[in-house]
C-alpha cells in the first residue's frame, strides 16, 4: 500500500498561523510515501511567501511533488510576470517544473498548468501532454499512474466550464488508452471527488479526480481548512479528508471515500 498526502493552496501571505504546526505533524505522524502540494503556495509570489513556503515544504516528508499555482505567478510587476514569470518559485522551491516519482505501485507526475496570460485560469499544452503520455504510458496497468495539477480536470456542481485547466478535454482524449488513473488538483479551495466519464465520455475510460480545499489560507470559500489522505492498495484507493478542527486545534477526519478499479475504470464502491 501507498499513502499520498495531497496538500493544496497553502497561500503563504494570508494563512492562519495556528494550522500550521499542527499540519506539519499530522502530516509527518500519517508517514506517507509521497506529498503532493497542487499550487498556488504564494499569495502575491513576494519573495518572503515563497522563503516562507520553502521552509515549510522542508518541514514535511519526502519524497514530493509540488507544482506551481496561478498565484505563484506575480500579479503586479509586469516584466516579471511576463518574462520571468516563474523565477522566484524556481528560486525558492524547485527548478522542476514537471516532477516525477515512480516505484513498484505508483506512479506521478507533476504538470506546470499556471500561465502568465491569465490571471486565474490555467492550462496544459500538447508538450506536456505528451510528457505524460511518455512518463506514464511505460506502467503496467496495476500501477497506479497520478497526475498532479494545480488547475482541476473536474468541477464539482455549481462551478462554471471556465475554472477547468485549459485544453482538458485534448488531454483527456490522448491520456485514454495511457491508462492514466488518478488526476489531483486543487485551485477552488474546495474538496471534490469524480470520475471523468461523466464530463468527458471517452469510450468506456474513467479516472478519478480528486481535488483539495485549502490547506491553511484564510479564504476558506465556505469549506474548513482541509487535506487529502490517499491511500493506494491496487484495485482499491481510499480518499480520506482531513478538516481542521479549531476546537481541538488539530486536524480530523470529516470524510471517507472508497473506490474499485474495474474493466472500465475507477468507480465509487457501495
Amino acid at each position: 500500500m501507498r499513502t499520498l498526502v495531497h496538500l493544496s493552496d497553502v497561500h503563504f501571505g494570508r494563512v492562519d498561523a495556528a494550522i500550521i504546526e499542527p499540519l506539519i505533524k499530522t502530516v509527518g505522524d500519517l508517514k506517507p510515501d509521497v506529498v503532493a502540494v497542487s499550487g498556488d503556495l504564494t499569495q502575491r509570489a513576494r519573495s518572503v511567501q515563497f522563503r516562507e513556503a520553502r521552509a515549510f515544504l522542508d518541514r514535511l516528508p519526502n519524497p514530493q511533488i509540488v507544482v506551481p499555482g496561478n498565484h505563484d505567478v506575480p500579479l503586479y510587476n509586469v516584466f516579471s510576470r511576463f518574462v520571468q514569470p516563474l523565477d522566484k518559485y524556481r528560486r525558492y522551491i524547485t527548478n522542476d517544473l514537471e516532477p516525477f516519482y515512480a516505484d513498484d505501485e505508483i506512479a506521478v507526475l507533476g504538470i506546470n498548468t499556471a500561465r502568465s496570460l491569465t490571471f486565474k485560469g490555467g492550462r496544459v499544452n500538447e508538450e506536456q501532454v505528451a510528457l505524460m503520455r511518455e512518463k506514464l504510458c511505460p506502467f503496467d496497468k496495476n500501477i497506479v499512474k497520478i497526475v498532479v495539477t494545480h488547475h482541476p480536470f473536474d468541477l464539482p456542481e455549481g462551478y462554471d466550464d471556465s475554472e477547468l485547466v485549459g485544453r482538458a478535454r485534448m488531454a483527456m482524449e490522448t491520456l485514454a488508452d495511457c491508462g492514466a488513473d488518478v488526476f489531483i488538483a486543487g485551485h477552488l479551495h474546495v474538496s471534490h471527488t469524480g470520475h471523468t466519464a461523466k464530463r468527458y465520455k471517452i469510450g468506456d475510460h474513467s479516472a478519478l479526480v480528486i481535488q483539495a480545499g485549502t490547506a491553511t489560507s484564510t479564504r476558506g470559500r465556505g469549506e474548513a481548512n482541509s487535506f487529502n489522505v490517499i491511500r493506494i492498495e491496487y484495485p482499491n484507493i481510499t480518499v480520506e479528508r482531513l478538516e481542521w478542527q479549531p476546537a481541538q486545534a488539530s486536524f480530523a477526519g470529516d470524510k471517507l471515500e472508497v473506490f474499485y478499479q474495474e474493466s472500465n475504470g475507477w468507480t465509487r464502491s457501495q
